[in-house]
């Protein structure tokens, strides 16, 4: 019976050059997807910020600011590791994810914790995006041997992971609790 191991090994013993570079290909357009995500993302955050009640929702989205922006820096160095130069892609996943966002900012009342759960809806709808996207960049990553950009995107996937769980903590700790009691 074959093992994970030998059936991987044969598997990337019987890739065709064709098949690796039409992979590789792929894969650098996801690279370049995601970077323009996190670059755009790194624009909308600061509504969002603006826009939140709580100190807690605007503290936590502050933090995941600036790691949006390590994250453009890691993909920098994710193209460089690869022998790319970084470019960015329309991501138009994220175009309609950032969309979205704005537009519950403008049907919710400033001011509200309504706001504040439309802001946490949305941006984690924004994390989930991003940890299936970088989960499939560090499988691709690990597949092609690229071993640096593997590392990288398992960095960036804890990260992202790790807002959304602290995003599930603002809304359960306090923010929806409270947005329910609102009264219109």
């Amino acid at each position: 019976m074959p093992t994970k191991n030998n059936t991987k090994s044969a598997a990337a013993a019987s890739r065709t050059p064709e098949a690796e570079s039409a992979l590789k290909e792929l894969f650098i357009d996801e690279i370049k997807d995601i970077y323009w995500a996190e670059k755009h993302l790194a624009t909308a955050l600061p509504k969002l910020i603006k826009g939140a009640t709580s100190e807690e929702l605007k503290q936590t989205i502050t933090n995941h600011l600036e790691e949006t922006k390590n994250h453009v820096t890691r993909l920098e160095s994710v193209f460089a590791s690869i022998g790319e130069k970084a470019a960015a892609k329309k991501c138009l996943a994220m175009e309609g994810l950032l969309s979205e966002a704005t537009e519950l900012l403008s049907d919710t009342e400033k001011g509200t914790e309504v706001r504040d759960v439309a802001i946490i809806s949305a941006a984690q709808k924004v994390e989930h995006y991003e940890i299936a996207s970088y989960g499939i960049l560090r499988t691709l990553a690990g597949t092609l041997g690229f071993g640096e950009a593997q590392s990288l995107f398992d960095e960036t996937l804890a990260e992202e992971k790790n807002a959304d769980s602290l995003l599930t903590q603002v809304a359960e700790n306090y923010v929806n609790e409270a947005a329910a009691a609102e009264v219109e």
